[in-house]
């Protein structure tokens, strides 16, 4: 139980930051408006480094199916874990979003562009190829995992590993971030995006259902062969 909740936590954390600095950047009168995607990336950064240090101590910090599954299918983690750590995963990244909503609140309706709403809450293609956006995905939790568990594997200094995660994923953001949005992480998208359904958000379009299997599907199959690479490569 106490790895469970820390994963809902985790993930929790991870998405209230995460979703929140999408959420400043694009919504009408927010202060933040407009700042841009470096704004976007390094926000997700810092939204991951403070979820790992703030779990990463009890449960691993996977914060994050793909990690999860990819750990299991290349011998690091029991695969008995593995549907208590996604559930709890799930669970943080719908209750991170509709903390986001809460915050944002007013904004919602100032905002008049429901792609704009829709974006705070889940990812969405730049060209719209779901073949190459796949691709896009795997690539990326590929880079995730295999560079989460190079990091790992090194005789670090206290505390340094979540920070270095993150930096990780701010690197992903900038370099590969632009086709997709750089989902890489199923709860992330998913959770999310079920908040966008049910939610009462004012002039809110369709939560883009027809895509919403790509950033699933994407980052479990990278974070599988991102995991393997490591395990075959540099293990």
């Amino acid at each position: 139980m106490e790895k469970f909740l820390a994963e809902l936590i985790g993930t929790l954390i991870l998405v209230l930051l995460g979703d929140g600095v999408v959420a400043a950047v694009l919504l009408a009168r927010s202060k933040a408006q407009n700042s841009g995607w470096i704004v976007i990336t390094t926000g997700w950064a810092f939204a991951v480094a403070v979820a790992v240090y703030a779990t990463g101590r009890i449960s691993g910090a996977h914060i994050n199916p793909a990690v999860t599954i990819g750990l299991a299918v290349g011998g690091a983690f029991p695969w008995s874990d593995v549907p208590l750590y996604i559930v709890a995963q799930f669970i943080g990244a719908f209750l991170g979003a509709v903390l986001v909503w809460l915050a944002y609140l007013p904004h919602w309706g100032a905002t008049e562009d429901p792609g704009l709403k829709l974006a705070v809450f889940s990812t969405g293609p730049a060209i719209r190829n779901y073949p190459f956006n796949l691709i896009t995905e795997i690539i990326g939790t590929m880079t995730l995992v295999f560079g989460v568990r190079a990091i790992l594997a090194n005789e670090l200094a206290t505390g340094l590993g979540p920070l270095l995660v993150g930096v990780l994923v701010w690197g992903i953001g900038l370099s590969l971030g632009g086709p997709t949005g750089y989902a890489i992480n199923p709860a992330r998208d998913l959770g999310p995006r079920i908040a966008h359904a049910l939610l009462p958000i004012p002039g809110k379009g369709g939560s883009d259902w027809q895509y919403a299997w790509v950033p699933v599907v994407g980052p479990i199959i990278g974070g599988i062969v991102g995991s393997l690479l490591f395990e075959f490569l540099l293990k």
